[in-house]
């Protein structure tokens, strides 16, 4: 099913290409009209930024708050700088209020000021009520649109009430209790109201398990793993006074995991998951350089290691050609370790309490690939080189930075998270870092003790 999608996606942009390349603009905004929301989205990120601007005041001003809230920040300032302010007020107004509050930080302030007018009072509420929550948390992630029921009313009675309001909000599975003032109680599900006897109380049927509130200081993360484990597809959101305020949907949640795990990605090489692909090239360059100066900053770093031992390089220069191995072994087992570390924090797997366990494996296992390959490196060592002193060095050198690396690895990521570091951002500088340094060190440190 995804490689039928993704097929039928690279169709579309295929033939947007085409028409965008011959310059018959008229047949773009014919093949742009006709796709999803979404799908728009995902063409509009794909092509050049002069292309947007062509195709965006063509698409129609009731779906392009849709398509704003579904593309990077990049794009969605792009587009959103080349809108009036009634134009946005438009496209806007009627989006549900947790996608609004999505929005509004990136809109102009004259923007914000009409778009408010616009709203009734409910509606407005209910936006400065997500807006008062860090974006990052349940409260900020959460919609307000939900439908409640109290505790002393029949089964039949509920189902009057859904029936007399038509529509249901999307991906509606359950109803909240709650009591005059508005406190919390519990849920009851869809499928409970329509298959019990239609004079029970709502009160005898509340369902306190499955859909336990979520507080609306939680942190998205931690949001996305409870949905994860309890299967939801909706869950309430409370505030200190255990009053409802919200419900967090699966596709809010959805939107949490795919942001994670770009992040997680990106942040590995120093990129904002949020990058326009065709931004402007001086921007691009200018981002990337910061990152690059970071690098070039350790590589001096085990450079002037490496100095340090230039005697003992000239006496023996198979020392220079076999360096980076001992470098790369490293860094690929440090790394390994590093991914499963931070991931594991990322799930609240790993913490302060399990630690230790996990450094000691993650040693245990390095030791053990260590004197596997120290051993296959020593041999090809000997046969390039037939030097068994060389071979036996190299191969110490091989369990000494494979060991580091993987107590690096595990202790890195939880340090800097203590420190309020992003582990995914700077955890792959610093361990590179360590990997060189202690690589060279150990491996050119064992030459000069012995040759």
């Amino acid at each position: 099913m995804a490689e039928t999608e993704s097929t039928a996606f690279e169709v579309s942009l295929q033939n947007l290409m085409l028409s965008l390349e011959a310059s018959d603009y008229d047949e773009a905004k014919t093949q742009i009209k006709e796709v999803h929301p979404a799908e728009i989205a995902r063409l509009l990120e794909a092509i050049q930024p002069k292309d947007r601007s062509i195709l965006w005041p063509d698409i129609d001003i009731l779906i392009q708050g849709e398509i704003l809230k579904e593309v990077n920040e990049d794009v969605q300032s792009q587009l959103i700088g080349e809108m009036t302010v009634d134009n946005l007020v438009k496209a806007t107004e009627k989006l549900d209020s947790d996608d609004l509050a999505d929005l509004v930080p990136n809109l102009p302030e004259s923007a914000v000021h009409s778009l408010l007018l616009t709203l009734d009072f409910k509606h407005r509420e209910h936006l400065n009520k997500i807006l008062s929550y860090p974006e990052d948390s349940a409260g900020g992630l959460m919609n307000t649109d939900f439908i409640t029921v109290r505790p002393d009313v029949t089964i039949r009675a509920v189902i009057r009430y859904l029936r007399l309001l038509k529509e249901m909000p999307v991906d509606t599975d359950q109803v909240f209790v709650v009591d005059r003032n508005f406190n919390y109680l519990g849920s009851l599900l869809i499928t409970t109201i329509l298959t019990e006897e239609p004079g029970q109380t709502i009160q005898n049927l509340i369902n306190s398990e499955h859909s336990k509130p979520i507080s609306a200081e939680t942190d998205e993360t931690e949001v996305a793993l409870l949905f994860e484990e309890r299967n939801l597809i909706s869950a309430p959101v409370i505030d200190e006074k255990n009053q409802l305020v919200g419900r967090i949907t699966i596709d809010d949640v959805v939107d949490v995991i795919r942001d994670q795990a770009e992040h997680s990605v990106m942040s590995m090489v120093g990129l904002d998951e949020d990058e326009d692909v065709f931004a402007p090239i001086l921007l691009s360059a200018r981002r990337r350089s910061v990152w690059l100066g970071v690098n070039l900053i350790t590589a001096f770093i085990a450079v002037y290691f490496i100095g340090l031992f230039e005697a003992t390089l000239q006496q023996k220069i198979a020392l220079a050609i076999l360096m980076p191995v001992v470098a790369s072994m490293g860094g690929i087992a440090g790394t390994q370790t590093l991914i499963i570390v931070t991931r594991g924090i990322a799930t609240g797997r790993v913490s302060a309490a399990n630690i230790r366990l996990l450094i000691n494996k993650e040693v245990a296992v390095s030791l053990l690939n260590g004197f596997i390959w120290s051993i296959v490196i020593g041999l090809i060592t000997f046969y390039w080189f037939s030097d068994l002193l060389l071979s036996f060095i190299i191969a110490l050198a091989i369990i000494v930075n494979l060991v580091v690396a993987a107590f690096s690895g595990a202790f890195l990521p939880l340090m800097l998270t203590k420190l309020k570091i992003d582990p995914a951002l700077a955890g792959g500088v610093i361990l590179t870092t360590i990997t060189d340094v202690i690589g060279f060190v150990a491996f050119l440190g064992l030459a000069a003790l012995f040759i």
